[in-house]
């Protein structure tokens, strides 16, 4: 594991320098994808050093056990055992980062909120889901943007389609998607009845933009002249 750490603080150190390249900087998607990999490396790297500089600590911390002052051992006992408590908890925290990852965890998201059973307050309630979901993201410091929209006369939405942008958007909404219910009394109901509605939300990843290259060589082209009865004309017109 500390092997494999280290190659990826080495990778780390590599893709900041590669940030501060030249030709990396002048082309955008080069630079976008060198940015997205330091990102992800971000975490784990910090994890790592701090695990280090605890160990480096502790080892002090240690050599102060062979003192004869006892109120100063016994400082360094407590601060022993709180740095042996503090690795134990960076060395979970590095296993659990370790493991393998969706690569589409740090993309960008569409999300698609549908009205369900429930009438008017299922569309009340998707509208309740698209605030929840956009507050969310502003306090994580993402960024929304409303691409669609179809509201109802009461404030709902029968649809609402939204993109999130921001780091980790993806990991920490793709298990949104399914079927949303809430049993609540309805703006709409006059008697006090309980009603259930429900509403579907879809997430999807940002997809990747792919270029396509066409090869000439590749491509049949098939010349035709209309016939029938039109005369000369018929025949000069070709498709």
């Amino acid at each position: 594991m500390w092997d494999k750490l280290q190659g990826i603080e080495e990778r780390y150190e590599e893709l900041t320098q590669m940030m501060a390249d030249p030709e990396v900087v002048t082309d955008p998607a080069r630079l976008a994808e060198v940015a997205r990999e330091h990102a992800e490396l971000e975490e784990i790297v910090g994890v790592y050093r701090e695990y280090r500089e605890a160990s480096r600590q502790l080892e002090e911390a240690r050599a102060l056990l062979e003192e004869r002052d006892p109120e100063l051992r016994e400082l360094a006992e407590a601060e022993v055992e709180h740095l042996q408590e503090r690795l134990e908890e960076l060395e979970q925290k590095l296993r659990v980062l370790l493991l393998p990852k969706d690569p589409r965890d740090q993309r960008d998201v569409v999300m698609e909120i549908r009205a369900g059973a429930g009438g008017e307050e299922a569309s009340l309630f998707a509208a309740d889901l698209y605030r929840m979901y956009t507050r969310y993201a502003e306090r994580r410091g993402w960024q929304t943007e409303l691409l669609s929209a179809h509201p109802t006369d009461l404030g709902g939405f029968k649809e609402v389609v939204f993109e999130v942008r921001g780091k980790g958007a993806f990991s920490r909404l793709k298990f949104e998607s399914g079927v949303h219910r809430v049993q609540r009394i309805p703006v709409t109901e006059s008697s006090g009845r309980i009603h259930t509605s429900t509403a579907t939300v879809a997430v999807l990843p940002e997809a990747d933009e792919v270029e396509v290259h066409i090869d000439p060589k590749d491509l049949e082209i098939e010349v035709y002249c209309s016939s029938g009865p039109g005369g000369q004309h018929m025949q000069k017109n070709a498709t």
